[in-house]
């Protein structure tokens, strides 16, 4: 076991927390819980343009709504404008940053002279070492002293030894002109003042390591320990679309995924044990170590996700499901109808929204017939057999309060009728639901009052007898 370990989790709230940056928050989440360190939460919203206070709260939502506890309150980095002004003050008077009072259009020509050279666009550092008096009328920014020659490196817990040539940095830019900010000083000053040990993250951050190192290094902070994860792709090696799976994390809840079927589902894309594929979140806590990430991209799938979400479905007992109901807008039915008809729902059911479905189909009336089935129902056999079926229901004394009492009704009717109680079996479905598949008839039967099945029999047979 580690010891000391304090990861985070940054997200931008410029739109909602898609399924990698849950990944990202998992991995911190199982790392520092695992080791009894500490998981904390920083929203950063500098981008005062772009924020989202929609966005921050479908944050804080998923959090809630998958179980990621975090420690302390959440961070905002726009509450921290003064601490990072003391920080570029610093780093100011000690001759590690300077002013830069090149203009856009200056900047625009050097770029374009570059280009033009076939040079890599980079800043000339031609205010490294200014003297002179500032031109009038710019605000300027603030860049650091990048080191001039060298190597920056840094051992990468994923991908192991990685080096950048110091040259390939150039005097980035610390704070605007307007004095905000920006990406990469904000994150080291934090992340060191948060006391940060272990930073998890996506390798599409891979290319800000060595900057916000530079940062470390200049305020003489210690530096975290870093691990890049590889991408999630879609099926095809592609960056993964919103129609891939790449949407708002709650659009999973409203879809019926069940927030364990999700977690267990993200941290398989990145990281294994054997050939285990289905993992309670204890055994994520035993299991986990950010040193067997695997280094390759994982690629969503989402007949995985569908398999493993009835997998946790199959699991809930009734009242997991019934409080689970509300969020689909569906009330509670009588604890008849969860004795006769969950456990077969959740059998046929790879979501919430497919259980509730097939739940509403059972108890509401029907809105909609097969038209198919109607067609090759409409024969007068089968509309003799309905009217014989409404007379047989109708003489029926004892509830069938049971799937016993339905399938001993069933046989009787086939026997009076001298017929296979699976020869009617079809017409009856269709009669109860409306079409073909669906649940069991006996538990259906058992569930429905006399008056519903009376009613559905009759409403069927004034579709099915045309003449």
């Amino acid at each position: 076991m580690e010891t000391n370990i304090v990861t985070r989790f940054a997200p931008s709230p410029t739109g909602y927390l898609h399924i990698g940056g849950l990944r990202t928050a998992l991995f911190n989440y199982l790392y520092a819980r695992a080791n009894g360190g500490k998981f904390l939460l920083r929203i950063e919203d500098t981008d005062k343009a772009r924020n989202s206070n929609e966005a921050k709260e479908a944050i804080l939502r998923a959090f809630n709504w998958v179980g990621l506890d975090y420690d302390g309150e959440v961070i905002y980095q726009s509450e921290r404008f003064l601490i990072y002004q003391h920080y570029i003050e610093l780093l100011l008077k000690e001759g590690k940053a300077y002013y830069c009072y090149m203009s856009k259009e200056e900047l625009e020509d050097l770029r374009e002279s570059q280009k033009a050279r076939s040079e890599t666009p980079r800043y000339d550092n031609r205010y490294r070492n200014f003297q002179g008096t500032p031109p009038e009328g710019i605000k300027p920014v603030v860049r650091i002293k990048a080191p001039l020659e060298g190597e920056i490196s840094f051992e990468d817990g994923v991908k192991g030894r990685i080096s950048i040539n110091a040259k390939e940095i150039d005097d980035f830019i610390i704070a605007r002109s307007d004095g905000s900010p920006t990406y990469n000083f904000v994150v080291a000053i934090d992340d060191s003042l948060m006391g940060v040990t272990d930073i998890i993250r996506g390798d599409d951050h891979l290319s800000n390591t060595p900057k916000q190192i530079l940062i470390y290094q200049a305020l003489n902070f210690k530096i975290p320990k870093f691990f890049h994860v590889p991408m999630i792709l879609n099926p095809q090696g592609h960056k993964l679309s919103k129609r891939d799976g790449a949407m708002n994390v709650m659009e999973y809840q409203s879809m019926g995924y069940l927030p364990q079927a999700l977690l267990n589902f993200l941290i398989r894309l990145g990281w294994s044990y054997g050939d285990q594929e289905v993992f309670s979140k204890e055994e994520m806590l035993k299991l986990f170590n950010p040193k067997d990430l695997n280094t390759a991209p994982s690629a969503y799938n989402q007949e995985k996700l569908l398999w493993l979400n009835s997998y946790y479905l199959k699991n809930l007992t009734n009242d997991n499901i019934n409080a689970l109901l509300p969020l689909y807008n569906e009330k509670i039915p009588s604890q008849k109808a969860q004795d006769m008809l969950y456990t077969e729902l959740k059998e046929r059911s790879k979501t919430l929204q497919e259980f509730v479905a097939l739940l509403r189909e059972c108890l509401l009336p029907i809105s909609v017939y097969d038209e198919k089935m109607k067609n090759k129902l409409q024969t007068s056999e089968n509309i003799h057999l309905l009217k014989e079926l409404i007379i047989y229901f109708k003489a029926i004394k004892k509830p069938i309060d049971s799937t016993k009492a339905a399938e001993i009704e069933l046989e009787s009717f086939a026997s009076f009728q001298g017929i296979k109680p699976k020869s009617f079996f079809m017409l009856l479905r269709f009669a109860l639901l409306g079409k073909s598949g669906g649940v069991s008839i006996a538990p259906l039967l058992a569930v429905l009052e006399k008056e519903e099945i009376l009613m559905r029999l009759k409403n069927a047979l004034a579709i099915l007898d045309i003449t």
